[in-house]
């Protein structure tokens, strides 16, 4: 149990590291895997294949929504706030 909160602390700090575009560019990458999980349920599949399909889909999605605040952390998700605020008051 010790060495996997390890590796967990390891990673959040190397998503960290990482820098405040690659942050937006995997957090937006978390819309086209929402829209795909729910957008397969259009197709003509069977209904445990559409089970799995948004199981995977909507687990990427949420993979890349956590990763991608992870990488921004609390200062570049101010950043972002004061962004949309800054174009909302304009």
């Amino acid at each position: 149990m010790e060495k996997l909160k390890q590796t967990v602390v390891k990673m959040k700090l190397w998503l960290g590291s990482l820098s405040f575009k690659t942050g937006m560019i995997v957090l937006l990458c978390c819309i086209p895997f929402y829209i795909i999980s729910f957008a397969q349920m259009l197709l003509p599949l069977s209904v445990a294949t559409k089970g799995v399909l948004w199981t995977i889909f909507f687990g990427l999605a949420k993979a890349c929504q956590w990763g991608g605040i992870t990488i921004l952390g609390a200062e570049g998700m101010r950043r972002l706030h004061s962004r949309f605020r800054r174009k909302s008051d304009k």
